[in-house]
């Protein structure tokens, strides 16, 4: 039964996306502002069907980030992204240069300012990164990036990238690191969603200033530890976990 309701909730919600894209695309497309409310609508939309339809309940901790900020988030399943979007004022994503021609979803990420890239070379990579994110500061709003490139599912472990650093570095922001346990409910493939309680923390801010690899260390000591410790909260425990 929890499996067809997985199947249903599915459903419902990539359809809802397709719904909520169309009937606010005008007001998104003459302004951002639009754009963004109604990504935040479906943000909480999600939520409540999370809720009602598989037992999945949501919360966000600590103190959202305002302002010019990069979020440095653990990244273990789309539900992350949801929470995360839907708890800051005006959040962007570092995203794949593909997505910009995906059918409605691209309209969008254009409108709330987010930052298309190309994947290639480690280091072409990143330099078009960095010029990119530069190009796209007009935007004004919280950077949203994912310091392991990928989802990661729990227990997994995975090296955080000096892309994050250079950004840090080079933009001079704050960085606001954000832990999850949402891919214990949640998994990054598949349709089976897991009652229980899924959560995304943002955690203390670190200062710009820091020399790059100091900084990235720093970030992952802090992002791993709380996530691991979110994951031990709802009963699974990732430092003894075999992969």
């Amino acid at each position: 039964m929890r499996w067809v309701m997985s199947f249903l909730f599915v459903i419902q919600m990539y359809a809802m996306m397709a719904i909520m894209g169309i009937v606010f695309l005008p007001w998104a497309l003459v302004s951002r502002h639009g754009a963004r409310t109604a990504c935040r609508t479906y943000c909480r939309w999600v939520r409540l069907t999370a809720r009602l339809m598989v037992g999945l309940r949501t919360e966000v901790r600590g103190e959202v980030p305002q302002g010019e900020v990069l979020i440095a988030s653990k990244h273990q399943s789309f539900l992350d992204i949801i929470l995360i979007f839907g708890a800051v004022p005006a959040g962007k994503f570092i995203m794949k240069r593909e997505l910009m021609w995906a059918p409605v979803i691209g309209q969008y990420a254009l409108r709330i300012g987010c930052v298309p890239v190309e994947r290639g070379k480690r280091g072409q990579a990143i330099a078009r990164m960095v010029k990119d994110v530069a190009r796209g500061a007009a935007v004004p709003g919280q950077l949203i990036i994912y310091p392991q490139g990928t989802r990661i599912a729990p227990g997994v472990k995975a090296p955080f990238k000096v892309g994050t650093a250079i950004l840090y570095e080079q933009t001079g922001q704050p960085c606001v690191p954000a832990a999850t346990n949402v891919g214990l409910f949640w998994p990054r493939t598949g349709i089976y969603r897991k009652p229980g309680l899924a959560v995304v923390e943002f955690l203390p801010v670190i200062q710009p200033g820091l020399e790059k690899y100091a900084f990235l260390q720093k970030l992952e000591t802090e992002v791993e530890t709380a996530s691991n410790a979110l994951m031990k909260e709802a009963g699974f425990d990732a430092e003894n976990h075999n992969t």
